[in-house]
């Protein structure tokens, strides 16, 4: 009967634990599936830019071949193909746009393909230079494309638009990053710290406290600070295992932070008591 009891016990554990696996697979799959609609996405747009460069290639080769022949239709063919440049650019500026949008509401945030956008961003630029000297160009020969004055401008002026949204988005990404890894740091002796309200009846970091008296650092690249006191009590909330106090010849301490992100996950200030 007792074997009975066990075996039936030991299937149920089993049961549990078999829906609780099925459930953290099904979990990451979906986490899976939708990274890779973000990313089939984005590709399939990063494709068409591609493409979209390819074909004003195309045409800036014919147009170079009309402008050196001598066939009656020249002019024609230099007006069409200056017209397919105009409407792929506009086309690629349109297509960048909507990768910088698809970056932004991704669920990952890479500077690598950032800096890819700001690289295409930087071809649509080029092109739009080349179109506008061809057109200068011609111009002098007296091969006047008037309709396209106005696409053409419109683009410039497109093209000028983009890039100061760029350059407005990769500030203002900077400025986030930068907040987002900015620590808060303090040392001093109980006195000092009362003096400051740092410590207010027992209590550290009340609503009146204030900023300026902290040292703000960047906690990715401080991690280590010297206390210069031969007492030591971190006052703020930190996991014990994501730091050490070591002690000099001197018997002074040294804060070592072993696991940043640890560290700075409970609380972005750090005050530290010391003694003199």
């Amino acid at each position: 009967m007792a074997l009975a009891i066990f075996a039936t016990l030991t299937a149920c554990n089993n049961q549990q634990a078999n829906m609780a696996s099925n459930e953290r697979i099904d979990s990451l799959q979906a986490i899976i599936a939708e990274r890779d609609t973000e990313i089939n996405g984005m590709m399939e747009n990063f494709n068409d830019i591609q493409e979209g460069f390819q074909a004003i290639n195309a045409a800036q080769n014919r147009v170079t071949v009309a402008r050196l022949g001598e066939r009656a239709n020249r002019t024609q063919v230099i007006r069409e193909n200056i017209k397919l440049i105009s409407e792929t650019m506009q086309q690629n500026r349109e297509r960048i746009k909507e990768l910088q949008a698809q970056l932004a509401k991704s669920s990952f945030k890479g500077t690598a393909l950032q800096k890819t956008i700001e690289n295409l961003q930087g071809q649509l630029e080029e092109k739009n230079k080349e179109l506008e000297s061809l057109r200068a160009e011609l111009a002098q020969k007296n091969i006047h494309i008037a309709q396209l004055d106005s696409t053409i401008t419109d683009l410039h002026t497109n093209v000028n638009n983009l890039t100061t949204e760029t350059q407005q988005k990769s500030e203002t990404i900077s400025q986030q990053d930068k907040q987002l890894h900015t620590g808060y740091v303090l040392f001093g002796t109980k006195q000092e710290l009362k003096q400051k309200r740092i410590w207010v009846d027992g209590k550290i970091l009340r609503n009146t406290f204030n900023h300026s008296y902290f040292e703000r650092i960047d906690i990715r690249e401080r991690l280590e600070f010297k206390l210069s006191s031969t007492y030591a009590k971190l006052l703020t909330t930190h996991p014990s295992s994501s730091y050490t106090l070591v002690r000099d010849a001197n018997k002074q301490y040294t804060l070592r932070i072993t696991n940043p992100d640890e560290f700075w996950s409970t609380s972005k200030f750090l005050v530290v008591r010391t003694k003199n």
